[in-house]
């Protein structure tokens, strides 16, 4: 168990936990920058958690549900006031309905995250402010204590696993629910790199090309929220030609992007993607969710290889683009 304190402090209604690790602190910092391991601790055991969002930026937000044994489901977000990777941060953190909108007629605490290096390792202290006792004792009621201590007593076995961590470079989707899937892959350079290889024509056309034989004539960025774009890919070989258009509906450079996604002369719904650039050790995790309309055209995309064509681009994309950068 990591947690060596718990002080509930009534006067200034704060309750702080201190747990203590073995690892590096880069290592304890990425277990909560990276979405994939931060889920495999946040709830508790019985009640498991998905972060269909998680952009760790000052101005960023996560939602994220827990689901309980009985497949019902407990929403709850983040809305980040400050980050200082990777030695704290600090979140609005409050209760959401199932569809992901803040519960109102339940309190929102502030939490922080203060990380620092000890002679063994590395150490995590966790302090969460109340807004008022009635609101405290409310949280402590309904088993806040327990659940959080529940939680972390999982945390070990993430930052032990270092297989898994280390294995984590190549591309690989995670489906979410019936609709989203969350495609993540860590690339060897900076955010701001990353970003950069996304906004110009002339090295999109050099890596977004799937697999070998595969050429991009068509390559038109959106560059305002607002905008369209279009993506065209023609095989060098049989000639044949595909493509997808869109619009640019967000845009927080150089960490987070949103766009629609329809195929070219495909009728019917389209997709949203999300895409967030987060620095984690080694380069940068980049994470897309994609919504699609429905399970049968998630698991459909998910058939064509999606992922592999994948793989093959953003390898491509460190190898000849931010190589020679």
């Amino acid at each position: 168990m990591p947690i060596t304190t718990i002080d509930k402090d009534l006067e200034s209604l704060t309750m702080t936990i201190v747990a203590d690790f073995p690892v590096p602190l880069a290592r304890l910092w990425d277990a909560y920058a990276d979405p994939r391991q931060l889920e495999r601790f946040w709830g508790p055991p019985e009640w498991p958690a998905t972060f269909t969002r998680h952009d760790m930026v000052a101005g960023g937000r996560s939602n994220y549900y827990m689901t309980g044994p009985d497949g019902s489901r407990a929403g709850g977000f983040w809305e980040f006031t400050a980050v200082d990777a990777p030695h704290s941060f600090e979140v609005l953190d409050g209760f959401a309905h199932e569809d992901g909108t803040p519960n109102t007629d339940m309190p929102t605490m502030r939490m922080r995250y203060a990380f620092e290096e000890t002679p063994s390792g590395s150490r995590s202290t966790m302090t969460t402010s109340f807004n008022t006792l009635e609101q405290l004792e409310q949280l402590l009621e309904m088993g806040m204590e327990e659940g959080t201590v529940s939680a972390m007593g999982q945390l070990d076995a993430v930052l032990a696993d270092l297989a898994s961590f280390a294995a984590g470079r190549a591309t690989e989707a995670q489906i979410l629910s019936d609709t989203q899937v969350r495609v993540s892959r860590v690339i060897r350079g900076t955010v701001r790199q990353v970003w950069d290889a996304h906004q110009d024509a002339e090295l999109v056309k050099r890596w977004l090309l799937g697999p070998d034989g595969w050429t991009m004539p068509v390559c038109n960025l959106a560059d305002a929220v607002g905008d369209t774009y279009r993506y065209e890919w023609e095989n060098a070989e049989s000639g044949e030609r595909f493509g997808f258009t869109g619009e640019l509906v967000e845009s927080e450079a150089p960490y987070r992007s949103v766009t629609t996604e329809n195929m070219i002369g495909m009728e019917g719904p389209g997709t949203l993607n999300e895409m967030t650039l987060t620095p984690v050790e080694g380069g940068t995790l980049l994470a897309i969710v994609v919504t699609y309309p429905d399970a049968a055209t998630r698991d459909m995309v998910l058939a064509t290889g999606m992922t592999d064509g994948m793989e093959t681009s953003y390898a491509r994309l460190e190898s000849e683009v931010l190589a020679s950068a």
